[in-house]
């Protein structure tokens, strides 16, 4: 049984935005994973960024968070509990793909990751009774928390993202 096989594929959108499909290993008792491996998950972070920081965030169905970035955090993204609509939005105004948004369905089963670079932000959308998301991120020097943060408005006309709901529980910075 191995447990370092991780199945690495790009974005459809995005030049360096990854998606990552761990092996995971079932039997009798459950399943067991690797979630990060730093040999198998650093060569996708630019030289001198590693991931330093976690954060869990507990939610109930129908909330929205996001959609928020910074302009030097990597964030490695995933569902450990439930099941969210994931979106990734380019916020890189010279990009070719600024604006533009890709998304996944994360969830317990599938334990798929998102790789999404600085200047991107990211959101989700609660599809089960309640979820646990988990971000691993990487920067430099101070981390960016809430104050420093790039806010898009969830459902703004630019973007046309088609959210599988259209009253969502929002907290106030989101509305």
């Amino acid at each position: 049984m191995s447990f370092q096989n991780l199945i690495v594929t790009k974005s459809a959108t995005f030049e360096n935005v990854f998606v990552f499909q761990p092996s995971i290993n079932y039997d009798e008792r459950g399943s067991i994973f690797t979630s990060y491996n730093k040999e198998l998950y650093q060569p996708y972070l630019p030289g001198d960024i590693e991931f330093i920081h976690d954060k869990f965030a507990e939610s109930k169905h129908n909330v929205l968070r996001g959609l928020h970035g910074d302009n030097k955090t990597w964030k490695l993204v995933s569902c450990i509990k439930g099941e969210i609509f994931q979106v990734v939005v380019d916020n890189r105004p010279d990009s070719r793909t600024y604006l533009k948004w890709e998304s996944w369905v994360l969830n317990e089963k599938n334990k798929l990751q998102i790789l999404i670079p600085p200047n991107f932000v990211n959101g989700y959308y609660v599809m089960s009774l309640e979820a646990v998301f988990h971000y691993k991120l990487a920067y430099s020097g101070k981390y960016f928390d809430v104050n420093d943060q790039m806010v898009i408005k969830w459902n703004d006309a630019r973007l046309k993202i088609d959210w599988p709901c259209t009253e969502p529980i929002l907290q106030p910075r989101d509305k």
